[in-house]
């Protein structure tokens, strides 16, 4: 399984900064007898692996060796590659530059680098074979994408930073299998969407269908410095928590 790691951009809430903001250090963990802190995009890596991704495609800008310095081609039991955003042109064309690495029956986990969220183990509960969302609750959902489902799951639409968002719940990482990757990519050439949610409301209005599995319970957008000291005490409060699916 891939999994999909937009870090093109710039993370200009948190600058300055004298490295990528997706290698913020957020907690820390133990290597042996040592401690060593923790880049904020590893969290995402570890739940990727998790779910049983065993491939990885950071996607990054020019001016982001520091990414590929930091993983090279390996973290945890996954293997790393790399595509390039040659320029800022929002998430879903970054989405899309790994889309040639990924066949039509392979699936795919997309999730946000500076992001972290709990269960830990919640995205391997999102079902394979269609296009799945996994929500959070949050209590500001108009800073997010908000997605509005029946009470089957199925998603009638998202919300994109909406100040009249209908419901809390927000995506923070996705599934889907390849084919649908691709359908995508081909709407997205017509249309040339900057967010992901809007690309998803034509892909339905076209006839598509997606699920959302509301199996999160805490999430934090560590992009701003509000965010980083929220993440600092959700990861405090879980230390020790056993993540489960619902």
């Amino acid at each position: 399984m891939w999994g999909i790691i937009p870090a093109a951009g710039t993370g200009s809430r948190i600058q300055p900064l004298a490295f990528s903001k997706e290698l913020l250090p957020v907690g820390s963990y133990f290597q042996g007898e040592q401690e060593r802190p923790r880049a904020v995009s590893e969290y995402l890596i570890e739940r990727m692996v998790a779910a049983g991704v065993d491939k990885i495609c950071f996607v990054i800008s020019p001016g982001k060796s520091d990414i590929l310095n930091f993983f090279g081609g390996h973290a945890l039991s996954a293997s790393i590659f790399y595509a390039v955003q040659p320029q800022p042109a929002g998430l879903c064309d970054a989405l899309f530059r790994a889309a040639p690495l990924i066949t039509p029956d392979e699936e795919v986990c997309i999730g946000l680098p500076d992001t972290v969220w709990f269960p830990k183990d919640a995205l391997r509960c999102l079902p394979a074979g269609r296009l799945s969302f996994l929500l959070f609750p949050v209590s500001n959902p108009e800073r997010f994408d908000a997605v509005v489902t029946g009470q089957n799951g199925e998603i009638s639409e998202i919300q994109v930073k909406s100040p009249d968002a209908k419901t809390e719940w927000i995506w923070g990482a996705l599934r889907m299998p390849g084919a649908v990757l691709h359908s995508l990519h081909t709407l997205w050439q017509t249309r040339q969407d900057e967010y992901l949610g809007t690309l998803v409301n034509a892909y339905l209005a076209d006839g598509g269908s997606a699920f959302g599995h509301k199996g999160g319970e805490a999430y934090v957008d560590v992009g701003t410095f509000n965010g980083y000291r929220e993440a600092l005490r959700l990861l405090g409060a879980n230390a020790d928590a056993e993540a489960s699916c619902k």
